[in-house]
């Protein structure tokens, strides 16, 4: 996994990249999810908004990560 990005010789943090692409992927749930009339069935908007976010932040984020636990073995198949 790469910390950062080079464009045109600035670096830019990878997590800033993926919170921006969260943001935009945000948008588009949240008038999919207006132009159906969810909002009528949720209690406080904002704090639904930004739970999406946070969500959706965290499947961009984690999508281009390897499970730290991925590459353990278990006993039992160290046995041989």
């Amino acid at each position: 996994m790469i910390g950062e990005f080079d464009i045109y010789g600035v670096y830019v943090p990878a997590f800033a990249i993926y919170a921006a692409i969260a943001f935009l992927l945000q948008i588009v749930i949240i008038r999919l999810l207006d132009a159906r009339g969810f909002y009528r069935l949720v209690w406080h908007r904002a704090l639904f908004d930004l739970a999406i976010y946070v969500i959706v932040l965290g499947v961009c984020d984690g999508g281009g990560r390897k499970h730290p636990a991925a590459g353990i073995r278990s006993p039992m198949q160290n046995r041989g």
